[in-house]
Parts: structure tokens; C-alpha cells; sequence
């Protein structure tokens, strides 16, 4: 009897042994976890509308480390990594036993450690637990390679490898070194390149390339001819060897720092942009360049966007001399004067409220409004002048009249609903000086208000991020078109043709803007100092207007491509005929009295629409030339169009003999802000 019951009791003893052992990993994983946190730990990524990397920004303690899949590397390279450091990743669960047993002979035998037997999943362990080497760490690293096995898929522990190898100094993962020491992405690696990086994972400190340059090669070549040898061809092997080293490392990308770190604060990495990498990199490129040029303590600032979307294609927050403290601010986020820019809008709600055309003759003359009394940029006058030519040359007396008629508060109000609220005071209310620019605003709402003049009078904040940005009409399609046909110009000094801009400069010379907009795309240029001090005979003319025209000159050709009569009408293909226009040239001067002016194109197709200041002359469907007779002396703008919508213009003077200007006014030829 006795002996059945310690027979009993043996078994259960038995039985709790085994379920011990049995429970015992299950316990000792749930109280003792890997710890993931170096994993999920990766600098932010930033990427331009195509997935291509726009900017990256370093991990907590400022580690270059980026989150990387097996996906997100060449195969090459997987290929190589498998044969270097473990042949048999793909059958053992975790930890290779014949491997281990090599490595314990070989140290045996030799007296110190001559080849680890570290599995990936091993070597994984020992990347995301970094600690001293030992017998301990290694028991360690085994337990916590089983964990890993029995949590994650290979690819998954794959990843963990890629994102924390070690890649010398304060980079670690295979994207973060592949952009370190060859500049590009990791999918695009050769076999050369990948096997540096490998050999470089074991030790990033004795093989950096740039301070070991032997040591780097020859460890790169042991993995190309040892390990690579099967899956390469001897030719690709022969090419691989002789490839050079990098002999230095090179900067992180960086385009767009302003915007990057807006949209850092928002989103989880990989960060997707509506930016266009080469776009914002040669923008860059010329904000600098135009830098130069500039006095001392100025930055520039600009805004390039897609018209119909309102994505913004490249942003550059100010470049700033070696001097400046004002790197980190974002610039097109200031509140500035913006001078005369706002006048286009101005005009445009004039046009809407039929307070006048584009034809219509204003007084440009001395006027008080109140105890208001506006002047001229140059502080002359010009007497009579058509709506139109008074909008390009910027005349401030009859601006400041059509807000009288229109008011400043619904003016403001409008403003505000296009996105593009002026910022007043604490306590003052809208009023005239805000036509010549008694306000602030920014350079990210002007080229929202620009894009409505553009896009047939549609309101619709820029946009960061890819998608549809623009929203309910502000103004009615026909006075935005025929401020955009008013506003098609010439560069001074050349540049693209077809586009509609209009610069502006504040009051003392704090800033200066250039803006415009073609069929695609719409742009801005600010150039001021970021504290606001002024800068003596700063003009958007001279100092915003000519980095416009560069701006568009980087941009794919696209002529305005709504007509005040079609203003939905999108522009066709041009074909191998495309409009152009013989008669008048661009500058041409006539004299008054010398009859009817023959107005005369070339190409395009008919019908076409004669126009001019905006206003349409009689219809002439099938003609590719008509007769006009010009009203009198003046400025006039001449514009064609044809039925796609594509358009030609010029200017064209009617200068009286003898005639003088208006008594204590002064002629003016040449527009100014």
C-alpha cells in the first residue's frame, strides 16, 4: 500500500519536473521580453512625390538609422549576407548548431576566438541588446535568438538586421550606410557595394573606409571571392574587385529642411511629400545663386506649385549667408508687406463688380482720400491710362481708387475667403492703403491667391502632401482670365514666354515679391532680411522678378489655358503650327494719326479672338489679321488667342508728337512695382 503511494507521489513529482521544464522558456519569455526599443527608435524619412528620398532626419541620440525591409535593399545583397554570415539562415531556428560547434573547436584548438557561429538571428539579438562580449552575452544572445524565431518571420528578423547593422561611426542600417558612403538608395547597390557594407557590419570602427582604406577592401574582397563566388559570374566577381573604395562619407540629403521639419511633427516615416526632388534641388540651387548677388544679411525665399492641385513641387524657407542666425526660420511662412502684389486681386474684383474693364480710361493724377493722399513708386504721375496698363505699371492713385468704390472691408473679406486673410493691427480696421499692400501676409497665401487668378478664380490652400487642393470659385472665371490675360508679360531681360506675373516691393524696401503662373503651374519669389530691416533700392522688380523667370524657366513650357470668353477650355496640342505673332512687335511705338493698325498672327488654330486690354474686338472667326484703330495716345496691351485657348501678346505704345503730359505729371515708359 505504502509503496503505490510513493510510487504516486514519484510520478506526479515526475510530471511537475517536466511541465516545469516544459513551461519554463514560456515563462522565462514572457518575464523576461527582447527588447524592441533601438528597432522602432529610426530617424524620420521624408520622400518626393515618386517615393525617392527627399530628406532624412537622424533617430533619438543622433544615430543615422532608417527602417529597412528586405524589400527595401538590392538582392544582391540579401544574397551576399546569407552566404557570408549564415548559409543555413533559412533552415535553423535561430541558432546553428554545427556552427556553434565549429566555432567552440576552433576556439578550442587556437586559444581565441576565431569565427563566432552567430546566426543572423543571433547576430540580431545581439543588435537590438547591444552589450559586452562573453559567454554570458552569448548564452544570452542564443535564448533571445529562439525568441526572435518563434515572434517574427525571417524576413521580419532579416529587417532587424538591415536596420541596425552597424555601418561605422553614428550610422547603422544598410539605407542609412548605402546613402552614407555611396549616396543612393540601397535597392540601387552593386555587388561591390553591398559586400563593403556587409564586411563593414562586423567591425564598422577597424574597417571604415575612409580612415582604412586596405583593411576595408580586403575585408570587402574576402566577401566577394569567399562567399560571393557562387552567385556571381567571374566577370560581374572580376568587375566587383576592382571597384573603388569611398573614400569619404557623404552628407544625409537635406533638400527642403524648412518644410521636412513641418512635416516631421505630423506623420509617421516614411513621410510622402507632393515635392519633386529635382525641382526642389535645382531650386535650391538657384535661391543660392541669386543669394550672391543680393546685399549682405538678405535671404530668399520661394513657392513653386501645381496650379490645378495646389501641391507644392519645391519650397525652399530661405538660404541664408555663413553670417545669419536666421537659418531655422521658414520664411514663406513670415508676415510681410506685399507691396503692390495684391493689386492683381484688386482688379480682378473691380472687373467682377463691372466697376470697370480692362479698356476703361482711369485718372492718374494727384487725389486725396481724406487725409489720404497716395503717391507713385517714383512719385510722378501719368494722367490718363487704361485699367489694364495701370495693373501692369502698378500705379498706385488708381488702385487706391477702385478699393474706394469697391471698399476695403469687402475687399478684405475676399481676400479672406481666397485663404489669404491680411493681417491688420490688434483693433484697426481694413482701409485704402491696404491696395498698396497696408498689410501682412505671407508668401504661402499670395501663392494661393495667385493660383485663383490662374485656375478660373478657384480659392484652394497650397498642399504638402499629395492630393486635391482647390476648392469653391472666389471670383468669377471671366475677371480672373482677363487679369491673367492683362498680366502675360515678357521677362526683362528674357526668359519663357506665356506667363502671367506681377511683382511687388513694400514700403522702405523691407521686401521685395515677384509672382506668376503659366497653364501648370504658379510660383513665388520673396527676397527681404529675415529681421525686416530694410534694404536700400530693393525693388521685386530687380530683385524678386529675375529668380521668377529662372523659376519658370525650369519648368515644362505651358502656355495660360483658359480664355476670358472659354474660360474652361483646356489648352490642346499645338501641333507643328503653333500661334505666333507678326504684327505688332514686342516694344513697337506708333505715332498717333497714322491710321487703322493692322494686328497680325501666324499658326494656331481658328477660331481666333483679337483683344485688346483685355477687351475683345469684333469678331473675326475665320481671319488671321484685323484692322483696329487705337483711341488715342498710350499704352496698349495687344493679345491674341486662338481656339485651344494657347495666346500671343505685346505691348504697344501710341506716342503724340509734341504732346505733354498732364500739368505737374510725369510720362512714364517703363513699368515699375
Amino acid at each position: 500500500m505504502m509503496r503505490g503511494v510513493f510510487g504516486k507521489r514519484r510520478l506526479f513529482g515526475l510530471a511537475a519536473c517536466l511541465s516545469i521544464l516544459l513551461l519554463a522558456p514560456f515563462a522565462l519569455d514572457r518575464l523576461f521580453p527582447p527588447n524592441l526599443t533601438r528597432l522602432h527608435a529610426v530617424g524620420v524619412e521624408v520622400q518626393d512625390r515618386e517615393g525617392r528620398i527627399l530628406s532624412v532626419l537622424p533617430a533619438p541620440g543622433g544615430f543615422w538609422r532608417l527602417a529597412t525591409r528586405p524589400d527595401d535593399v538590392a538582392p544582391v545583397l540579401l544574397d551576399l549576407l546569407i552566404a557570408a554570415e549564415d548559409r543555413r539562415f533559412y533552415q535553423h531556428a535561430g541558432v546553428d548548431p554545427l556552427a556553434l560547434g565549429r566555432a567552440a573547436g576552433q576556439w578550442l584548438r587556437a586559444g581565441r576566438v576565431i569565427s563566432g557561429g552567430s546566426t543572423i538571428t543571433m547576430q540580431a539579438a545581439r543588435l537590438l541588446e547591444p552589450r559586452p562580449r562573453g559567454l554570458r552575452a552569448k548564452a544570452i544572445e542564443i535564448f533571445r535568438a529562439f525568441q526572435l524565431e518563434a515572434r517574427f518571420s525571417k524576413r521580419e528578423i532579416l529587417g532587424i538586421w538591415l536596420t541596425l547593422a552597424p555601418q561605422g561611426g553614428n550610422i547603422e542600417g544598410i539605407r542609412a550606410g548605402a546613402l552614407a558612403w555611396f549616396g543612393r538608395p540601397a535597392h540601387r547597390l552593386d555587388a561591390a557595394e553591398a559586400a563593403l557594407l556587409i564586411a563593414l557590419a562586423r567591425r564598422p570602427a577597424a574597417l571604415s573606409p575612409d580612415r582604412h582604406a586596405e583593411a576595408a577592401r580586403a575585408a570587402r574582397d574576402d566577401v566577394l571571392k569567399r562567399r560571393g563566388a557562387a552567385m556571381l559570374s567571374p566577370e560581374d566577381q572580376a568587375l566587383a574587385l576592382a571597384a573603388p573604395l569611398p573614400s569619404a562619407r557623404l552628407p544625409m540629403p537635406a533638400l527642403a529642411p524648412h518644410l521636412v521639419r513641418e512635416l516631421a511633427r505630423g506623420g509617421a516615416s516614411p513621410i510622402r511629400s507632393s515635392l519633386d526632388a529635382g525641382l526642389q534641388r535645382a531650386s535650391e540651387r538657384l535661391a543660392n545663386e541669386a543669394l550672391a548677388r543680393l546685399p549682405e544679411r538678405a535671404s530668399v525665399a520661394l513657392i513653386v506649385a501645381d496650379l490645378r492641385t495646389r501641391e507644392t513641387r519645391a519650397l525652399v524657407g530661405g538660404v541664408f549667408g555663413a553670417e545669419s542666425r536666421a537659418g531655422a526660420l521658414d520664411l514663406t511662412r513670415a508676415t510681410r508687406s506685399p507691396g503692390s502684389a495684391l493689386k492683381p486681386f484688386l482688379y480682378a474684383m473691380a472687373f467682377e463688380q463691372g466697376l470697370v474693364r480692362p479698356d476703361t480710361l482711369l485718372s492718374d493724377l494727384p487725389r486725396r482720400f481724406g487725409a489720404y493722399a497716395p503717391e507713385n513708386f517714383d512719385r510722378g504721375f501719368t494722367g490718363r491710362i487704361t485699367a489694364a496698363e495701370a495693373l501692369r505699371l502698378s500705379l498706385n492713385l488708381p488702385a487706391v481708387a477702385l478699393l474706394d468704390g469697391i471698399g476695403p472691408a469687402r475687399f478684405a473679406a475676399s481676400l479672406r475667403s481666397a485663404g489669404a486673410a491680411p493681417v491688420l493691427p490688434r483693433g484697426v480696421d481694413a482701409s485704402l492703403p491696404l491696395a498698396l499692400g497696408g498689410a501682412g501676409t505671407n508668401l504661402r497665401d499670395m501663392v494661393g491667391l495667385y493660383a485663383a487668378l490662374g485656375d478660373g478664380g478657384r480659392a484652394g490652400a497650397l498642399r504638402f502632401t499629395p492630393g486635391q487642393g482647390a476648392g469653391a470659385p472666389v471670383l468669377e472665371a471671366r475677371a480672373a482670365a482677363a487679369v491673367a490675360g492683362v498680366l502675360v508679360q515678357d521677362f526683362p531681360g528674357g526668359g519663357p514666354r506665356g506667363v502671367a506675373w506681377k511683382t511687388g516691393t513694400s514700403w522702405g524696401g523691407r521686401d521685395a515679391w515677384a509672382l506668376g503662373f503659366d497653364g501648370r503651374h504658379v510660383a513665388g519669389v520673396w527676397v527681404g532680411r529675415p529681421d525686416g530691416t530694410p534694404i536700400p533700392g530693393l525693388t521685386g522688380r530687380d530683385a524678386a522678378l529675375p529668380v521668377l523667370a529662372k523659376l519658370f524657366a525650369l519648368l515644362p513650357e505651358a502656355p495660360l489655358e483658359r480664355t476670358p470668353s472659354r474660360p474652361d477650355t483646356p489648352v490642346a496640342a499645338l501641333g507643328s503650327d503653333p500661334l505666333r505673332l507678326i504684327f505688332p512687335p514686342p516694344g513697337a511705338v506708333l505715332a498717333e494719326g497714322a491710321g487703322p493698325v493692322v494686328l497680325r498672327v501666324a499658326g494656331g488654330r481658328r477660331p481666333l479672338t483679337f483683344l485688346v486690354d483685355g477687351a475683345p474686338l469684333a469678331p473675326a472667326a475665320a481671319r488671321r489679321e484685323l484692322g483696329w484703330l487705337p483711341p488715342g495716345p498710350g499704352f496698349y496691351r495687344i493679345a491674341i488667342m486662338d481656339a485651344e485657348g494657347a495666346l500671343v501678346a505685346a505691348d504697344l505704345r501710341v506716342a503724340a508728337p509734341g504732346a505733354r503730359p498732364a500739368e505737374g505729371a510725369v510720362l512714364r515708359l517703363l513699368p515699375a512695382d
